[in-house]
């Protein structure tokens, strides 16, 4: 079984998965993104964490009403209530900083940028397997999203203000 998420999805339903046997598949960010994905690999199921929730045998639009029916009717089959069923998954503690740039080649030669990539790389090598770190660009807005998730939350907060003082550099120089 593959749930396909986005680059977005917290690494703690990744861990969750992992240990029921499943995996996380990630794509860019976007429902049309995740949607792609399943309908090349066949899988049912995909979401973002804004909400949208695909299940391909019933359509190909995020539908929470639907998403909602499937988990009663499966806490009905599996006589586990909804609180017991959901506490189950802990999802990693998360923090994205927006950083406002409205000329996208500045971005482009931020994102790009020894500085910051070599301020990712030491950040990733810190947290290791207990959280990562998402840089990119926004899809609807002239700014570049910084997304830091770790297991501690005070690894998170100072990963992400420093990551965040490092692109904030980049974009105003």
């Amino acid at each position: 079984q593959t749930v396909v998420g986005t680059l977005m999805t917290n690494h703690g339903l990744a861990g969750w998965l992992d240990g029921k046997g499943m995996t996380l598949e990630r794509t860019r960010v976007g429902d049309r993104y995740i949607l792609e994905r399943m309908r090349e690999a066949g899988f049912n199921l995909g979401g973002e964490p804004s909400g949208h929730i695909l299940m391909t045998d019933h359509g190909t639009s995020g539908d929470g009403l639907m998403a909602a029916l499937r988990m009663l009717a499966a806490l009905k089959v599996s006589g586990n209530k909804a609180s017991e069923a959901l506490r189950r998954f802990t999802a990693f503690p998360q923090c994205i900083i927006n950083i406002s740039c409205e000329d996208h080649s500045i971005i482009s030669a931020a994102l790009d940028h020894k500085a910051l990539t070599d301020a990712v790389s030491e950040a990733e090598a810190s947290l290791g397997n207990d959280g990562r770190v998402v840089i990119r660009p926004s899809g609807t807005e002239p700014l570049i999203r910084v997304m830091v998730e770790a297991r501690d939350q005070a690894a998170m907060d100072k990963t992400a203000r420093s990551i965040a003082g490092v692109v904030e550099g980049l974009v105003s120089a």
